[in-house]
């Protein structure tokens, strides 16, 4: 199990928790951190006992973008991460989910500070949970900046195209409940129980077939630009398959035996 000074990993179970742990800083994105964060993905993608991934943040906040001073390589902090940088020129997108999508579900876990960098990032993510208190926001422009980290392609797909422009235009911040009501995110919960909640998704999905949950989550996105009758092939193609394995009949046996099923990804 790795981690790195800015990103520490554990296991609840069948899910690995990577937290953002940075608090003195509202876990601002370093190089440490995005060096921890491609890591994380990939260990969740290689693991099979791996079925599900929590996304949060230490010190009541999620993520307050990124440090410009520490990439732009202003202090020592970071340092010895740089040679990773030079290695992978793309390692920084990847970590925030820009150029990969992990495998398995990415469940967001909220709290306070969810702006800029952070808001791009929870884009890449599947499920969104958030404290009552949390604040999310696209700030670059109030900076004269670009929010380069995905969002005027990815934000006008997952919210109306009307409240993507206001919050990619305005650059201003929005409350939990309002980003509920846009539907960036999909539960407000009291502060201090977003992890409780996403921990709670996670274990329903750890429950279920991960092959079907991996096709499932696959097919999805495949076909989120496709048109309709394009998207039902592909979803056949994706689909099939998932009925001739072994999960699928140990599901048939477990309800029909009326127990808990038993999956092991074959």
């Amino acid at each position: 199990m790795g981690g790195t000074e800015h990103l520490s990993v554990r296991r609840e179970g069948a899910t690995l928790v990577l937290t953002l742990n940075r608090p003195q800083a509202r876990n601002a994105l370093s190089i440490g951190m995005l060096v921890g964060l491609h890591d994380g993905w990939l260990e969740a993608d290689e693991d099979d006992s791996v079925r599900s991934v929590v996304l949060t943040g230490a010190g009541g906040s999620f993520c307050a973008g990124m440090d410009l001073k520490a990439l732009a390589g202003q202090g020592m902090e970071g340092e010895r991460h740089r040679d990773r940088l030079k290695a992978d020129p793309d390692l920084h997108w990847k970590a925030m989910l820009r150029h990969h999508r992990p495998r398995k579900p990415v469940i967001a876990a909220v709290e306070g500070y969810c702006v800029a960098g952070g808001t791009e990032m929870l884009q890449g993510t599947d499920i969104r949970v958030a404290g009552e208190s949390a604040t999310f926001g696209l700030f670059e422009v109030k900076r004269g900046l670009f929010p380069i980290g995905g969002s005027t392609v990815r934000l006008q797909r997952q919210i109306p195209r009307t409240h993507a422009l206001e919050m990619l235009l305005t650059g201003r911040p929005y409350t939990a409940r309002e980003a509920a009501d846009i539907g960036l995110i999909g539960h407000v919960v009291p502060d201090g129980e977003a992890l409780d909640k996403a921990l709670e998704i996670a274990e329903l999905i750890n429950h279920c077939g991960p092959l079907a949950v991996e096709a499932v989550k696959a097919s999805v996105y495949e076909t989120a630009e496709l048109t309709e009758t394009d998207g039902l092939a592909s979803e056949l193609e994706r689909g099939w398959p998932v009925f001739d394995t072994a999960d699928a009949k140990e599901g048939a046996r477990a309800f029909a035996e009326k127990r808990p099923p038993v999956y092991k990804r074959a």
